[in-house]
């Protein structure tokens, strides 16, 4: 049986080694990309060149209109969709509370929450049971981060991210009823370009002591936590949390 992931964010960093890692693992591919079409078409084109299919849809996923223009699309390459990773997520510069305006806190929540409550709601429409869907997993994307609170840096993308681990545990129990399983991982320290967004780009460096195991995490181990729970191997988890944070 064919299996759909969709995946937003999905041409750098954790998107874009989840969507390889799926493609390894027989998923059709369709991720979404904000800006950088050049890297999408290269995950894409590694996709392919490793016998898979994948397509990349270019989405702003805090608008209303392009959230469902990327489902409407999917539905008319792939005709359904059996999974969703809720990725996609902006990072501000490092400030404190004290110095950030309303403009950037609308950003970042429009982006890292709403966003993905409307991937998900989309997600549901197709995939539930009781909407002649088959079914399915969720995967969000939240953040150690979010148990932390990282003061004096981000406390507002944490917060959007303690918004995804409710929303996890509220569509969890809503849906569970419906085929369709939801659960998150919280990555920690991960190298990433995310954080050069954020103003720090050696930010690991500097933070990797804190960390019991004394390094910053790959973005494929991510990718193996999302997929374990993407697949029936946690056919009986849902409304989970995989902490992917070296300890911290």
């Amino acid at each position: 049986m064919e299996q759909v992931l969709v995946i937003t964010g999905g041409s750098r960093g954790i998107g874009a080694a989840t969507a390889l890692l799926a493609a390894e693992r027989g998923y059709t591919i369709a991720l979404s990309y904000l800006q950088n079409q050049a890297a999408a078409n290269q995950v894409v084109q590694a996709i392919e060149q490793m016998g898979g299919q994948a397509i990349a849809i270019p989405t702003d996923i805090a608008s209303e209109q392009q959230v469902i223009h990327l489902f409407q699309t999917v539905d008319e390459q792939f005709r359904c969709i059996t999974a969703l990773v809720n990725n996609a997520g902006i990072l501000e510069p490092q400030m404190r509370l004290a110095q950030m305006d309303a403009a950037r806190l609308n950003r970042v929540f429009a982006t890292n929450i709403t966003g993905s409550f409307l991937c998900a709601r989309e997600a549901v429409k197709r995939m539930s049971t009781q909407r002649g869907g088959r079914g399915g997993a969720i995967v969000n994307l939240s953040s150690g981060a979010a148990r932390l609170g990282s003061p004096g840096e981000y406390i507002d993308y944490t917060a959007s991210k303690g918004a995804i681990d409710t929303l996890t545990i509220g569509l969890a129990k809503e849906v569970a009823h419906e085929g369709i399983r939801v659960n998150a991982v919280r990555p920690g320290f991960i190298d990433t370009d995310i954080h050069a967004s954020g103003g720090e780009p050696n930010r690991i460096e500097r933070v990797k002591d804190l960390i019991p195991m004394k390094r910053g995490g790959e973005a494929i181990e991510v990718a193996r936590a999302i997929l374990w729970l993407l697949s029936d191997e946690a056919s009986y988890t849902t409304g989970a949390f995989i902490d992917v944070t070296g300890g911290r």
